[in-house]
């Protein structure tokens, strides 16, 4: 199944034992604790920077107001700030939260529904409850993983790739703000990979800053606080956004969340993990909290060797992030409002840029098989044209178009 951000690494191979077997505890006395308390900073300020702008992006994308985008990002930090600390001290295991990035890129190129903001809270509700049942029964979960791996990556490229041609777009339209971003993007990506996002955001707000200094006026509160939408339903909102994001979170957040912790030699317990994000998504919906789910890179940031040669104390780098999660969303506010005076082909440039790497391992990911090849290239087309038919989205058409050819198409 297909993650949101780069492969796992490597198998690691850590000091042996005399039975041969990688021993955890071998280095344990000489690892200070500052070290899994620095994994977890890490972990959570590239979490957090490399894509906010997305989920500030895709709530506005449906219909959310700048106080109500606000308010879904600091309910989405404290969602995952709390979940973190808890599965930590609960299980020991390095238990990392994150929204989901993918399901933002989707709610980016959704578009306002009929019903306006309120039905696509509906939509984050139902798509809560739904992580909530795969949790409490485990069948639907299956069904999600009998879904062809090269269709749920294909389904992500199609997802992916409008916001991805975005800084193709600003380069055109904006040189002055988008090329220094670009250029920063990609030499921090050869020299320093995992800050070439934030690295990116910060030399295109300083661009902005020298050549627009007058835009950076009062923007609102700088101080979040929660603003709650009454939920309302519809047929249209919940096929178009809230099935997508719970199919695209499943795939390609929270399996591939369970396969990097079970790389590092821990047995997570999938069906608590699946009921408290769930309920958390749930209950946060209201207030713009539209996922949160398992993490795919910073699970690796902070379960690897890197956080402390001791797999037992490596916790402390999840419960450390979660902490500093907490905090981060009470930035919430300064951080839109540092965004309210980028022009929104910039905002939507710099969340491209974050996007590539994710997009460019779906893309080989959906055609490394033969099998089934000519059924993912028709999701990925169908999913990237943004048809909207009877009310309905191209992801939801896309996978319906890929499973009817996967089943026409490749013989059993």
């Amino acid at each position: 199944m297909p993650t949101t951000e780069p492969a796992a690494p490597a198998p690691v191979h850590e000091a042996p034992s005399a039975s041969g077997r990688a021993d955890p505890d071998a280095h344990a006395g000489t690892a200070p604790l500052s070290q899994p308390i620095s994994a977890g900073l890490v972990t959570a300020i590239v979490g957090f920077s490399s894509s906010f702008v997305l989920v500030l992006t895709g709530l506005r994308g449906v219909g959310a107001d700048p106080r109500q985008a606000v308010s879904g990002l600091l309910l989405l930090c404290l969602a995952m700030g709390g979940l973190a600390i808890w599965f930590g001290l609960r299980h020991r295991q390095p238990i990392s939260i994150a929204w989901s990035t993918p399901g933002a890129a989707l709610l980016a190129t959704a578009g306002h529904q009929s019903g306006g903001y309120r039905c696509a809270v509906g939509a984050f509700l139902v798509s809560g409850l739904l992580i909530t049942l795969t949790g409490v029964w485990g069948r639907l979960g299956r069904w999600i993983s009998a879904i062809p791996g090269s269709l749920a990556t294909a389904l992500l490229a199609g997802v992916l790739l409008p916001l991805c041609l975005a800084p193709v777009r600003a380069a055109d339209q904006l040189p002055g703000l988008a090329l220094p971003a670009i250029a920063a993007w990609l030499l921090l990506s050869r020299f320093a990979r995992r800050w070439a996002t934030p690295g990116a955001l910060a030399t295109a707000l300083v661009a902005l800053l020298v050549q627009h200094a007058h835009a950076f006026g009062h923007s609102g509160d700088l101080l979040p606080t929660p603003t709650f939408t009454a939920p309302s339903f519809s047929l249209g909102a919940t096929v178009s956004i809230a099935l997508p994001l719970y199919v695209i979170t499943m795939a390609s957040q929270n399996i591939p969340g369970i396969a990097v912790l079970t790389h590092f030699g821990y047995q997570p317990r999938t069906r608590p993990i699946l009921i408290g994000t769930g309920l958390a998504t749930t209950a946060g919906a209201a207030g713009g909290a539209y996922m949160v789910n398992l993490a795919a890179i910073t699970a690796a940031l902070a379960a690897g060797p890197d956080a402390h040669p001791d797999r037992t104390r490596r916790w402390i780098a999840s419960v450390t992030a979660g902490t500093v999660y907490l905090l981060l969303g009470l930035t919430a506010g300064f951080s839109a409002a540092l965004l309210s005076a980028a022009p929104p082909l910039l905002v939507e440039a710099t969340a491209g840029l974050a996007l590539l790497g994710t997009l460019g391992s779906a893309l080989s990911a959906t055609v490394a098989q033969e099998e089934g090849r000519e059924a993912a290239v028709i999701t990925f087309v169908v999913c990237a044209s943004g048809v909207t038919a009877f009310g309905i989205g191209s992801p939801v058409w896309a996978l319906l178009a890929g499973l009817g050819s996967y089943a026409l198409l490749v013989r059993k």
